[in-house]
């Protein structure tokens, strides 16, 4: 595997070439889990999954280093809000999880020279603290079904409410109607055209910007 400095620069390239602790420790989880793991170039195939807990800088950064993408199916986004990781070994079925410690924010002053603004000391410390020191390691287990792997969709059903394709079994059984998580559940968005109900107008209209007036 490369250098830490070399796995920085194409990290910092999808940030326009600016580099902040997150993604100093992003490179260092995933040159840490691919080392553990015995994977010595992981941007090639799809032998590597890698499950990260957070929507952060982190995150790009161990795409960078691991060639591990969300179109691929090799990048997993757990929404735990965490700084942390897990990495598969999908041939031998080993995994690994690391998650930053929490310590290593108050630990790295003793690793810079006196002085510097608190990113700026964050970013340099974690490039030279040692791996103990910044991570917490545990091996763990992962079953990952058919329909989560790398590979073309294992199904696809229509939703019976919108009529729109759902792939990989994410679809959900509702009085044995198929439905898409949106319909079945509610979904993330809301469209113009639909009604909205008097207590979600009052909640949007809290908003700075909101497209729905308070109603009186």
């Amino acid at each position: 595997m490369r250098s830490l400095d070399e796995l920085l620069v194409d990290a910092a390239a999808i940030h326009r070439g600016h580099v902040c602790p997150g993604q100093v420790l992003g490179v260092r989880m995933a040159m840490l889990g691919c080392q553990l793991l015995g994977i010595d170039e992981p941007t090639q195939g799809k032998r590597l999954i890698v499950y990260v807990e957070i929507d952060r800088c982190m995150a790009d950064a161990i795409a960078a280093v691991t060639g591990c993408r969300l179109g691929k199916r090799t990048l997993k986004h757990m929404d735990y809000g965490k700084c942390a990781c897990t990495f598969v070994d999908t041939s031998t079925g080993r995994a690994v999880r690391i998650s930053a410690r929490e310590e290593a924010r108050e630990n790295m002053w003793g690793y810079i020279p006196f002085g510097l603004d608190k990113e700026t000391a964050q970013r340099e410390a974690y490039k030279v603290m040692p791996d103990d020191e910044l991570f917490v390691v545990q091996e763990v287990v992962i079953h990952i079904p058919d329909h989560d792997c790398p590979g073309r969709p294992v199904s696809r059903v229509l939703c019976a409410a919108c009529g729109e394709g759902i792939n990989d079994r994410r679809e959900v059984r509702l009085n044995g109607t198929e439905l898409c998580r949106a319909c079945a559940q509610g979904g993330y968005y809301q469209g113009l055209d639909q009604p909205v109900h008097r207590q979600d107008k009052n909640d949007l209209s809290q908003r700075k910007g909101t497209l729905y007036p308070r109603l009186a």
